[in-house]
């Protein structure tokens, strides 16, 4: 159990985060450690391929878009690692579900945003079946974390939602192309809402890192629990 005062920095952090965003709750998301996926075949089950968690912006008056995302190791320890973000735009479908194996049952993506850890990415778009390469600097690594900021609204046409009512899903995974590359979803069999509001200043982003860990290892202790 963790003490009284993380316990309250945690709080903290996430009272600080949610002010103006009415999808905070649902928005930053703190998942477990090591809970890779049983399909997961295809590398070793490596930390930096373990959400640890992971955060969506979406900043309605300079209308560009935020990810970024923490792992349990350094981003880029593995080899060929990739990490996706799956973007509900109005017309996402369960498209992990006709894969082999089967895996991803509520997981709705009609694109993806793929930051790579060399600090380049991509965003594929399948309803207009355009790829569009983001532009040099918009992706930073650091450390367990990985960003892809400022990335325009243009980037992401709404094929039928408003923007603020897009909804993100993260997988990491080892290559292309194969259901068992992907060794996480963030969150599970689910969605998450973008966070409507301005990005945090560097203080305070800080801040909810440390408040977002603290969940986390709150989710690690109990697994341990549970185990023993």
């Amino acid at each position: 159990m963790l003490h009284y005062p993380f316990q309250r920095l945690g709080l903290i952090a996430l009272a600080a985060f949610s002010i103006g965003s009415a999808h905070a709750a649902s928005g930053a998301i703190a998942d477990g450690y090591g809970d890779f996926l049983p399909s997961f075949t295809s590398a070793p089950m490596n930390g930096d391929l373990d959400v640890v968690t992971a955060a969506s912006f979406y900043d309605a008056a300079t209308q560009e878009f935020t990810f970024t995302a923490t792992m349990a190791d350094k981003v880029g320890l593995t080899p060929g690692a990739l990490y996706v973000w799956g973007l509900d735009r109005g017309m996402g479908t369960q498209r992990f579900l006709s894969g082999t194996p089967s895996i991803g049952a509520g997981v709705f993506f009609d694109s993806v945003l793929i930051l790579r850890p060399n600090g380049t990415g991509v965003f594929n778009d399948f309803i207009n079946s355009t790829s569009t390469n983001l532009a040099a600097g918009s992706v930073k690594v650091s450390s367990h974390t990985i960003t892809g900021e400022d990335l325009p609204l243009s980037l992401f046409p709404s094929t039928g939602y408003q923007p603020s009512n897009y909804t993100w899903n993260l997988w990491p995974r080892v290559g292309a192309g194969m259901n068992s590359q992907i060794s996480d979803f963030a969150p599970n069999a689910a969605n998450a809402s973008f966070l409507v509001a301005s990005v945090p200043e560097p203080e305070t982003w800080a801040m909810l890192g440390v408040g977002l860990a603290m969940l986390g290892m709150r989710l690690k202790g109990r697994q341990r629990s549970n185990i023993g």
